[in-house]
């Protein structure tokens, strides 16, 4: 008899409680929604900078279309390139820190280009490139 009650006390010794194995496994839950956490705020990271490239690579193409000065005529010019609208309004550049004399072969233009993708992020590039006097 002495042999059967020292067996039904080893077997209750041995494994986990009930109150062991629910902390167990709130603590897997922490540590699995921390990882998601971290998986899901790096995805939407790796997302912005993939659509920040696209978006600078479509305002680099529109530019390299312009490569002639006399593309640049004062005014609005837009299009859409890679699924991406642009704009590129062109002005000549006369108040500021710039003096334009009348005897300047070459006038400052102020270039603003927008680009702007289907979900709504865009980039706006404003640069100062010379035009020759007509």
């Amino acid at each position: 008899m002495r042999r059967a009650e020292s067996s039904d006390n080893a077997g209750n010794e041995a494994g986990f409680t009930i109150l062991e194995v629910l902390i167990a496994i709130a603590v897997v839950a922490i540590v699995l929604g921390a990882i998601g956490g971290v998986v899901a705020s790096t995805t939407r990271g790796v997302r912005s900078v993939e659509q920040h490239v696209v978006l600078m690579e479509t305002a680099r193409s529109v530019a390299a279309g312009l490569r002639s000065r006399e593309q640049l005529v004062s005014g609005q010019t837009s299009g859409e390139l890679f699924g991406n609208r642009w704009q590129i309004g062109t002005s000549p550049m006369m108040d500021g820190p710039v003096v334009v004399d009348s005897q300047a072969t070459w006038i400052p233009q102020l270039v603003k280009m927008r680009v702007q993708s289907p979900s709504g992020a865009a980039v706006a590039i404003d640069a100062i490139r010379l035009q020759r006097r007509r």
